[in-house]
C-alpha cells in the first residue's frame, strides 16, 4: 500500500512539473506501481495475505469472548497463555 501511495504523490508531482520530480524519467516515477505488483503479487504467493487476515479474525474473536467474559461478571484469558 505504501508503494501505491508512493506512486500516485510521484505520478502527481511529475504531471504537474513540481520540484525535482519533474524532471526525472517517467520511468523512475512508474516504478512504485510495478513495486507494488510484485508485493501484491508475492504477498498472495506466499499466503502472506491469508495469515494476516486469520490474525486479525482470530483477533476479533478473542476480543469479543473477553467483552462477553467481562459482561458476565469473569476474567477474560489472556491470549497469549493458550
Amino acid at each position: 500500500m505504501y508503494f501505491l501511495g508512493l506512486g500516485i504523490v510521484l505520478l502527481l508531482l511529475k504531471w504537474q512539473e513540481i520540484g525535482p520530480v519533474a524532471e526525472w524519467s517517467w520511468w523512475t516515477v512508474l516504478a512504485p506501481f510495478a513495486l507494488a505488483v510484485v508485493w501484491w503479487t508475492w504477498a498472495d504467493w506466499s499466503g502472506y495475505t491469508k495469515r494476516k487476515a486469520m490474525e486479525r479474525d482470530d483477533q476479533r474473536k478473542q476480543d469479543r469472548i473477553n467483552r462477553h467474559l467481562e459482561a458476565i461478571g469473569q476474567k477474560p484469558r489472556d491470549a497469549r497463555r493458550r
